[in-house]
């Protein structure tokens, strides 16, 4: 009853801070100097016999609902954002949630694989660490874990398609589909997407798994300095019931806010990866409407990531008592 309590209050506290981002978020792009509105009226205002940039001004802003104040204009855009209605984008002339469908999964699946791989070594990698701290394998993981953080994006991905493309020729370097994909099967095309995602789930995991490898680390050395373990120890335990059972049960708490916080990455798309490979993700989509000053894509797009970090945040404080009795909801 008390959970159900602390996440009711959480998620009306969620709607009040949603309320504000939006509203700084709505003010934020519409003093954007970048202008659709501009834009399109400068390109009418050029053609043969038309009106003036000022006439088309008028026109459009009409049209685009931006002769209203910044206000006005968000509580329009609240009242049909709560009845499901995000309206069209200018940028790409088709509805925002339907384009926003058929690019966010692809961004999605790149980040929920790659989050996955992250997990999988770089947790254990970094329990190994603090385990033979100032070992010679200690020493490996820390440089490959500071490799990992400092290699910037672009070169990491150059990287692999000289390696993997150029010189082994195993993986095109660029798109998510074949020449022939529309030739193959329906399992033949699945495939085909899956083997262009190879290079860049490649790309995402290499960049990201050293920041959590040694944030692992850190808090697990943390918690082996601690009392209980020594004393855990003392009583004759084996090592891997100290490490395993006491020590690591431990070391989740900080890894749960990094996992929880980590949620709207999933579908934020990665911008620099999605160019470099031409992947027609949402981190890519998003870009080209905000520098376009495509106003209800970029609304939707930064209101859904906000709701997902409230709903991350949430998440993380409700895990804190799964994996730690000792925290209790009330």
């Amino acid at each position: 009853m008390n959970t159900l309590k602390f996440i009711a209050k959480r998620l009306l506290l969620s709607i009040v801070i949603l309320f504000f981002v939006a509203l700084i978020v709505y003010t934020i792009l519409r003093c954007l100097p970048t202008s659709y509105v501009e834009s399109i009226a400068m390109q009418k205002s050029q053609q043969p016999n038309s009106k003036t940039f000022e006439e088309w001004m008028e026109q459009l802003n009409a049209t685009y609902g931006m002769d209203k104040g910044i206000i006005p204009g968000f509580f329009r855009w609240v009242g049909n954002a709560v009845r499901g209605q995000f309206g069209d984008s200018w940028f790409y002339t088709r509805p925002v949630t339907e384009k926003f469908a058929s690019t966010v999964w692809i961004s999605f699946l790149m980040g929920a694989i790659s989050m996955v791989f992250e997990l999988l070594i770089a947790i254990p990698l970094g329990v190994i660490a603090a385990r033979k701290q100032y070992s010679k394998t200690d020493y490996t993981i820390s440089v490959i874990a500071l490799a990992g953080i400092s290699l910037p994006t672009f070169f990491c991905a150059s990287l692999l398609k000289l390696l993997f493309s150029v010189r082994l020729g195993w993986f095109d370097l660029f798109g998510l589909v074949g020449g022939n994909y529309r030739e193959l099967t329906p399992v033949g095309q699945f495939f085909d997407k899956a083997h262009h995602l190879v290079l860049p789930i490649m790309t995402l995991v290499i960049i990201s798994v050293g920041s959590l490898m040694r944030y692992t680390r850190t808090n697990m050395l943390e918690v082996l300095n601690a009392d209980y373990i020594r004393t855990a120890r003392a009583k004759g335990l084996s090592e891997h019931k100290v490490i395993y059972r006491h020590a690591f049960r431990n070391t989740l708490i900080p890894l749960v806010t990094i996992v929880g916080g980590s949620l709207p990455g999933l579908f934020a798309g990665a911008l620099i990866t999605e160019t470099l490979f031409s992947i027609p993700g949402i981190g890519y989509t998003s870009y080209n409407a905000m520098i376009a000053g495509d106003i209800p894509f970029s609304m939707f797009y930064l209101t859904f990531l906000a709701i997902l970090t409230l709903l991350g945040n949430l998440i993380a404080d409700v895990l804190y008592a799964v994996v730690d009795p000792r925290v209790r909801i009330s």
